[in-house]
């Protein structure tokens, strides 16, 4: 129950020391006249659309929530593709009637040979150069990067090399351009006039193809050559083979000893004297071995005569 009291009764209680305590009544915000009316004109007119009760507003606006939005993943770019490489023709059986071909046949029969998985990396193939009526015939490993490209055998350093060994013993892979050797006195000069094309030398590999990345070659790679080589030596009919480097020497010879141990002696490939010696490309560095290929090809000329 409250008490109404009037100024001097509130004046008498100061007077004495006592304090009254007075209910605060709200604040009720004063609202325009004119605004009133408009707001009770908006609730009118939203009953006729939505009898909900609309609910009541609070007196703080709470503050917007923040927009959770989520990771942005970094698209990485696409890897470009390397170009699809061209599938290889099939394999296929080497073709038959090898050891009756020509030389024509014979090397058409190789460009096209599917025998083996070396044609499908190869540029082309090497079938061999030089005089095909010669007397020497010199018989290297396998194809390299350089032999691939230009299609001969023995060519960049080692070729090189090799050109000057048989310089020195009047011999040449150019029918045309033979050095006539002093035998007696080691000295060549050049001859001039027609050349004889038993002067000449023919030059081929166990493999046709080239291995990849020059790697050694295999043995049914191998196995599915040497009949064309088997071939060819039948068609030049040397009185000598010069066998030159471990694969071309194990394969012509069909044994696994190194060539330090089949050096000095002569073997034998379908009846023909085969003296072995040491691949030019291993001759470049190794400077002191060049003196046993020299022994080996004394040994090679000795035995064309002694035949």
């Amino acid at each position: 129950m409250s008490l109404a009291l009037d100024e001097r009764q509130r004046a008498m209680l100061a007077e004495m020391g006592i304090k009254l305590w007075a209910p605060i009544a709200p604040r009720v915000a004063e609202v325009a006249p004119e605004k009133v009316a408009a707001r009770a004109g908006e609730t009118s007119a939203g009953a006729e659309f939505d009898s909900k009760p609309t609910p009541t507003a609070s007196l703080q606006t709470p503050a917007e929530a923040p927009i959770v939005r989520p990771p942005v993943r970094a698209i990485a770019a696409p890897l470009p593709t390397a170009p699809a490489a061209p599938v290889p023709t099939a394999l296929g059986p080497r073709p038959e009637g090898v050891a009756d071909m020509d030389w024509p046949q014979l090397e058409a029969t190789v460009a096209a040979c599917r025998a083996c998985g070396l044609c499908a990396g190869r540029t082309q193939t090497v079938f061999g150069v030089g005089s095909r009526t010669a007397d020497w015939m010199v018989i290297g490993e396998a194809p390299g990067e350089n032999e691939d490209c230009q299609g001969q055998p023995f060519v960049g350093q080692a070729g090189k090399l090799l050109d000057n060994m048989l310089a020195a013993i009047g011999l040449s892979r150019q029918v045309g351009d033979t050095m006539n050797s002093v035998a007696s006195g080691g000295d060549s000069v050049r001859a001039d006039g027609p050349k004889d094309s038993k002067q000449g030398v023919y030059i081929a590999n166990v493999l046709k193809c080239r291995p990849p990345g020059n790697r050694n070659p295999q043995p049914d790679e191998i196995a599915q050559c040497e009949p064309y080589l088997r071939r060819q030596v039948a068609l030049v009919q040397p009185k000598i083979i010069l066998a030159m480097g471990r694969f071309a020497v194990q394969s012509l010879l069909q044994t696994t000893e190194p060539i330090g141990k089949l050096r000095g002696r002569v073997h034998h490939y379908e009846g023909v004297p085969v003296i072995v010696t040491y691949h030019p490309a291993y001759l470049l560095p190794a400077l002191p071995e060049k003196a046993k290929a020299w022994q080996d090809l004394c040994l090679a000329m000795a035995t064309v005569r002694g035949g």
